[in-house]
């Protein structure tokens, strides 16, 4: 199964493709490499996702790269599963993260992408990008709404990394 949209790994860097709604977001994590280190890994075991109080699928209990994922908004028989895969990673001693892009099925299509980084004074930032525009014509619909959700989802992303442990 492919990915949805033709922009493979666009979140990764540079300007995010037109055409799609952006969002961005970038917050302080910690400091130092003993952060960066126990942020990366709570990142590579889907803790974004997790604290963010959305409901996991996996194929895998670590981000793996061509590993494919569920993320589940909603409650019981109203929530709703949207598939995705991993198309990017960055494991470098002072940047990890990885992208992830829209399979079939899923209601909306693009990619986001989780990035901690270290900067030169020893802060550690996490940063979200994403690109999406909506696959069903019920979200093309509900559109404002769509974003709203978007927007809260990518707000509590950041703020389960900043609670993260971070050792």
């Amino acid at each position: 199964m492919t990915v949805t949209y033709p922009e493979v790994g666009a979140t990764r860097e540079g300007p995010l493709p037109p055409g799609y709604l952006h969002v961005t977001r970038r917050v302080r994590v910690g400091q130092g490499h003993e952060a960066f280190a126990a942020a990366a890994a709570a990142l590579a075991r889907w803790h974004p996702q997790r604290g963010a109080g959305l409901r996991l699928r996996s194929d895998a209990d670590r981000v793996a790269l061509g590993g494919r994922f569920s993320t589940g908004i909603g409650v019981g028989p109203l929530r709703l599963w949207v598939p995705c895969l991993i198309v990017w990673i960055v494991d470098e001693p002072e940047r990890y993260g990885f992208g992830f892009g829209t399979l079939p099925g899923h209601v909306e299509t693009g990619e986001e992408s989780f990035l901690l980084t270290v900067e030169p004074g020893g802060e550690v930032w996490f940063e979200i990008r994403a690109f999406s525009r909506p696959a069903k014509w019920w979200v093309r619909l509900g559109n404002p709404v769509a974003k709203l959700v978007q927007s809260r989802v990518t707000d509590r992303y950041a703020k389960a990394m900043q609670k993260a442990p971070l050792g």
